[in-house]
């Protein structure tokens, strides 16, 4: 079964680095200029799963969330990451003056937090990712 399968069905993982492995598994599986939309509460893992894209994706740095600077940029091995946390913006105009677009040169993938103040900015394919708290401190992923 492979790893989007997996996801669809749900997946529980019992630690951050778990969680960062089976982003990383995904970071392969994904097709070129994918969004992937990340749901879920406060605490739940989203920056945590961006981190695992980034090893998958062979980014070097270490990628930390961007609530205050709202995206950052990162170089993969064939492969951008734009890493957009959408906590912070009050309306779906905020992201055209961010000029995104200009980083969203093929092949990327977009990895965007709290998509649901993006409105329909975010595009129509993207794939949605939720994640939550289990069983006090597990991690559980499905992808919709």
């Amino acid at each position: 079964m492979t790893i989007v399968e997996r996801l669809k069905q749900g997946i529980t993982t019992e630690s951050a680095e778990q969680t960062r492995v089976l982003a990383a598994e995904l970071a392969a599986a994904l097709p070129p200029d994918t969004t992937l939309a990340l749901h879920g509460d406060m605490g739940v893992g989203k920056t945590t799963f961006v981190q695992g894209l980034a090893q998958g994706l062979g980014v070097p740095e270490h990628v930390t969330s961007p609530t205050f600077a709202i995206y950052s940029v990162y170089q993969g091995k064939g492969r951008k990451l734009v890493h957009l946390d959408a906590y912070r913006l009050e309306k779906e105009a905020q992201l055209e003056a961010l000029l995104l677009d200009e980083f969203l040169v093929s092949p990327y993938v977009l990895a965007v937090e709290w998509p649901e103040k993006t409105g329909a900015w975010l595009p129509k394919d993207a794939w949605h990712l939720t994640l939550s708290i289990v069983d006090g401190d597990k991690h559980r992923l499905v992808l919709l």
